[in-house]
Formats: structure tokens, sequence, C-alpha cells
């Protein structure tokens, strides 16, 4: 079967295979007129061209035999797959990230890294990565050795006075040992994610680890802030145990056994000594150790089933009454535009925008390159010094 091209009024066929191969292994593959060209069997050669820059690939290759171009496919996910392990990493989610849903993202973050390394020579090789190793410590002695190896103390969390504080202090922390952190921001990011769930993914480095942080509906029906909160301490515990991957997990699960790493999290956030002196075994208890804990109420609910406080039964029929509170709640109304400044120092994350100001204060890297390559071009150098202030 052949795709028709049309252009001037003439056609010339591309192989399906080739034009499917190519689409499906890129952003593109999401876009309407992919789906239009597969039903029609034609397409115009600007929506051809068009479709090629959104997926971002030379529009010639649609017109190459089928073996070069299944070659330059495997090249090309193998380099972003460097950093990136091909398979999902999943918790009580059947939920599974397609390298195209997050490719452009991904080469960003990788670029990032490499452009960090290049700029900073002061970086140190990092000291989270594979800190855990032994599967045959106790899970409390590893979430005790990794809240110790990045800084954190239990204390420090619970004195946050919100969630979002303790959010805050954690990143601060894991940026403070190199462990970058980049959070989703809708238009300022280089891919959409709007027709995707997932949790986040981890990228791989010895030095500058990335942390990506997605944003939005996870389907689980929990407030967002402690929700992200056990997510981050879960990919923390990814990157120590030298897992990169794209992560979904379900914070609603009761499986019977979510993982090694969700447990560590568990314990990372809610300490099993703490845990078992408040002894939450009612839905109001699990809402009021939420707040000290700064989870969410099905994370409690979830650690007392774990640690045999209730049964599977009863976690099941907190976490509907869980998922049908938050579902009532009132939606809130539009949200404020972000400005440009915040919108970059929150998808870059502070210690990346920190360290390549300090490139470029130090002219090894020009204010124009510092805008394309580290601002995505959302920022003009004329708007550099908001960054700066934004950054505090």
């Amino acid at each position: 079967m052949a795709i028709e091209v049309v252009l001037d009024g003439e056609t010339v066929p591309v192989d399906e295979a080739v034009f499917r191969l190519l689409l499906d292994n890129s952003v593109a593959g999401t876009y309407k007129g992919y789906e239009n060209a597969l039903g029609s069997h034609r397409i115009k050669f600007s929506d051809l061209v068009s479709l090629a820059e959104k997926g971002d690939i030379p529009y010639s290759l649609f017109f190459a035999p089928f073996a070069l171009v299944q070659e330059q496919v495997k090249k090309k996910n193998e380099k972003l797959l460097a950093g990136l392990g091909k398979d999902t990493f999943s918790i009580g989610s059947r939920s599974k990230v397609e390298l195209r849903d997050v490719e452009l993202i991904v080469k960003d973050l990788i670029r990032k890294q490499h452009l960090v390394r290049k700029h900073d020579k002061s970086l140190q090789r990092n000291k989270i990565v594979g800190v855990l190793r032994d599967d045959g410590s106790s899970i409390d002695a590893d979430a005790a050795r990794l809240m110790s190896a990045i800084g954190l103390s239990h204390e420090a969390v619970r004195a946050c006075k919100t969630k979002e504080k303790a959010l805050d202090l954690m990143i601060d922390r894991l940026e403070a040992n190199q462990v970058l952190v980049s959070r989703s921001v809708q238009h300022y990011m280089p891919q959409r994610l709007t027709h995707v769930k997932f949790s986040g993914m981890t990228i791989r480095d010895n030095k500058v680890p990335f942390i990506f942080l997605a944003g939005g509906d996870h389907g689980d029906d929990q407030e967002p802030a402690g929700r992200t909160i056990f997510t981050l301490a879960l990919m923390t515990v990814l990157v120590a145990r030298r897992i990169f991957a794209p992560m979904t997990w379900d914070g609603g699960s009761v499986q019977t056994d979510p993982g090694r790493e969700y447990d560590i999290a568990g314990a990372m956030l809610m300490p099993c000594d703490r845990f078992k002196a408040i002894r939450p075994t009612s839905l109001d208890d699990m809402r009021i150790a939420s707040d000290a804990f700064k989870v969410t109420a099905s994370a409690v609910t979830v650690r007392a089933m774990r640690l045999g406080m209730i049964n599977a039964e009863t976690t099941s029929n907190y976490l509907a009454q869980l998922r049908e509170e938050f579902r009532s709640r009132p939606k809130g109304g539009p949200r404020s535009p972000i400005h440009p400044e915040n919108a970059v120092r929150k998808y870059n994350g502070r210690e990346l925008s920190r360290r390549m100001l300090h490139a470029l204060d130090n002219q090894s890297i020009s204010p124009g390159e510092f805008c394309r390559a580290v601002c995505l071009n959302h920022l003009k150098p004329t708007q550099i010094d908001d960054l700066r202030r934004a950054l505090g």
C-alpha cells in the first residue's frame, strides 16, 4: 500500500510502511493529519512537510527505502534511550508510556544535561545514583539511608506548613545533590502532554540525573500536591536504584505487592515507627495523618494496609470514599497566567537555571544561546534578569 503525496495536482507514492514507521516513532504520530492520511491514503505535500517538522523528521526520509528508514529510526531511538530505559516502570497501573509521547522532552532534558556538564566544571560524580544497591537490607534501612544521602529529615518535612512547601523542600534537597528536577509547564515545554497520562520519568546521567514530574490528571482522583510529593519520593528511589524510565503509578492501588520501590518511598515519607505510634485506622485518622506526613489520605491508607493495620477490604472502601470526596470538590476557577520567567524556572528546575546563569556571567555561553538552549526562546536577552529575580 502507498500514501499518495499531492503536489501541484500531481501525486507521488510514499511507502505506507515508511510513512507509519517515521510518524509512529515521533510526536507527529499524535496529530490529526497523520490519522487523516492513513484513512484516505492521500496527503498534501505541505501537510507532509508540516508533520515532518512537528516530528523533527527530514521530510526527504519519507521517500527513502524502508531499510534505510528503519536504520535511521533505530539509531534515533538508541540515542534517545541512552538516558532512558526501554520499558515503562509501572506500579499498580496498566498505563504504558510510548517513546513518542515524551521524546521531545527527553531530547531536551538530555541536551540540557550535556549543556550543564559542558559549561560547569565544578560538577562532581553524583552520590545519589546507585546509593541503594543491596536488596538484602530492610525497607526502613534503605529509606533512612536515602533520606540521609539527600540531607532530608522527617522533622523538616513535617515542619512545612503546606504540602507545597514540603515539595519545594524536597526539590531543594535533591538539587543540592545534583539531581535536577524539571516540572511540567504546558506551553513552555517542547511537547504537549495533554494526550498522555504518566507520573514522570528519570533520565540517566552520572553527574546530573534528571527527574521530570508530569502534571495534569493522573486518573486516580487525589489532590495534586500530596500526590506529587509521593511521586517525587518514588522517583528519587528509582534514581538511587539506577532505574531510569518513564513511570506510571496508581495511587489508589490495593494490589498485593506494589514493589520494593513503592515501600521505600512510603517509609521515606511515613516512617514506620512514627506511623505505628499514630496508628491510623479510621478514615478520619487517614485524613489527619495525611496533613502530618504531607501526602494524600490515599497514600496513608495504602501504607496502613502495607503495615497490616487495616485489611484490603477496608482499604478499598476507604480509597473509594476518598476518590468520591475528591471528585465532588468544587473545581477552581481559571488559573492566572504564569509569567514566562516563572514557567522557564519551573520547567528547567532552579539548579540548572542557576548553573547556566553562572556560565552566562562567565561568558561561557552567549545571551542569545542561553535564551535558545536554556529557555527554548521563551525569554529574550532583555528578560534574563527577570529569570534571575524569579530564582531569588
